[in-house]
């Protein structure tokens, strides 16, 4: 007599509904890990951008008026690029915000808006303004 060896509709349910809880445990944590995770990709993008740009000012003698200047400008005394490749856009696919002259006497001003590309926000949809 051949006996079937296979597993039971009641142990296929019983390891679906643990599955299942593992995942609603372990799922909340990662979300939120990666949401950290892009906005310190974002803060190291623009620490980048910091070096690129103070290494621009010390060759041009002043910060430039765009951010893309950082790869390619016409101006005299440029030694670029200062940028190994094109400026990035920001984790969510915004573009950063540069300005010059920045606020409060800074040099410049330089931002990700956030997860939804729009000024202010809380939480993920915050501002992270490079200082």
């Amino acid at each position: 007599m051949k006996r079937n060896t296979g597993f039971t509709m009641m142990e296929l349910l019983i390891v679906i509904v643990i599955l299942g809880l593992l995942a609603s445990l372990v799922a909340p944590k990662m979300f939120n890990k990666q949401s950290s995770s892009m906005r310190k990709v974002a803060k190291a993008q623009m620490q980048m951008f910091e070096t690129a740009l103070d290494t621009y000012r010390l060759d041009m003698g002043d910060y430039p008026a765009n951010i893309d200047e950082l790869r390619k400008s016409d101006k005299p005394n440029w030694d670029g690029p200062y940028l190994p490749k094109n400026v990035p856009l920001d984790p969510w696919g915004n573009p950063y915000v540069y300005k010059t002259p920045g606020e409060d006497g800074q040099p410049y001003y330089l931002a990700s808006l956030g997860k939804d590309g729009q000024a202010g926000g809380k939480e993920d949809n915050a501002d992270i303004v490079h200082q």
